[in-house]
């Protein structure tokens, strides 16, 4: 806080406001992604393209570190993004996001692994309740609609989105420990997955005929690249130097719970049955979680 007692003023303060926005940002993308008449390739490569340059022009930094590990990581990441495209084209918002959510009970899985980072006895009854949330997605519950033609292809897609996920986190962690500057790398390997993610789907999304596009759905991939990703991670590798990141992932928690908001308003879409018992306990556990680690940190 600064002499003169304006919150506002305070670098912590507008790091967790810019944190809340870039969650906001990143809900909107589920329902986006269903208003527009693009195929899944399309949208996953249009958006992404758009996303890369303008992460290119809005952080710097992000034109350095350009290596081996980081287009590694830069490749999980590509495919994580397409795959939630996809699944947002096949399963309802709400499904897809709260699948991806699910992602730490993988990283728990690969972080021993991958990292040398123990599992402590309290991540093993999280993992267990995050395997039970993940099972009742494919209960058979779930019925085709006009959003969400195909809900059980959806999910599978979402439960690899989620893997995928956990391995792009990996991924950032990994290098965050090998180099001083883990905003930069972390900022570089983000355009690198973007740029992949658009080359990778460019021959599917052109083999698809794009007469019949409207203006508004290009629009909408402008909205995508532009605000959901390009200005959402530039507010996030701005923000997160300056807030933990517990406390950040509690922050970002905001995410899952405004996508399913925005389906609902813009599309009439809400998860049913199992689904919805689901998201509650994956959102609920994380949520708790999060909150215990920050109240009662580990000593280093």
């Amino acid at each position: 806080m600064t002499a003169g007692g304006d919150p506002m003023s305070d670098p912590r303060v507008i790091s967790r406001l810019q944190l809340l926005l870039t969650a906001v940002l990143f809900s909107t993308g589920g329902a986006a992604i269903k208003a527009t008449s693009l195929t899944g390739w399309q949208v996953a490569s249009f958006r992404s393209g758009v996303a890369a340059l303008t992460l290119l022009i809005l952080v710097p930094a992000a034109r350095r570190h350009w290596n081996l590990r980081v287009m590694a990581v830069g490749a999980v990441y590509a495919v994580t993004m397409i795959l939630f495209v996809l699944a947002n084209k096949l399963t309802t918002a709400a499904n897809a996001i709260f699948l991806q959510s699910a992602a730490p009970l993988f990283t728990l899985m690969l972080g021993p692994w991958l990292l040398k980072e123990r599992v402590r006895q309290r991540d093993v009854v999280f993992m267990m309740v995050l395997a039970a949330g993940l099972a009742l997605f494919f209960t058979g519950g779930d019925q085709p609609s006009a959003t969400a033609p195909d809900p059980m292809a959806g999910n599978l897609l979402g439960a690899v989105t989620a893997v995928f996920w956990a391995l792009t986190m990996v991924g950032l962690r990994g290098l965050g420990k090998s180099s001083d500057s883990a905003g930069a790398t972390a900022a570089t390997a983000v355009v690198a997955g973007n740029a992949m993610a658009f080359l990778a789907c460019l021959p599917m999304a052109l083999a698809s005929p794009l007469g019949a596009t409207q203006g508004g759905d290009w629009l909408i991939i402008a909205f995508l690249g532009v605000v959901q990703i390009g200005l959402a991670y530039a507010l996030f590798t701005k923000a997160i130097r300056h807030v933990p990141a517990l406390e950040a992932s509690l922050l970002l928690q905001v995410e899952p719970v405004l996508s399913p908001l925005w389906a609902w308003l813009f599309h009439a879409e809400l998860p049913t049955g199992w689904s919805l018992v689901a998201c509650v306990l994956i959102l609920v556990a994380t949520a708790i979680k999060t909150w215990f680690e920050i109240r009662r940190p580990l000593p280093v």
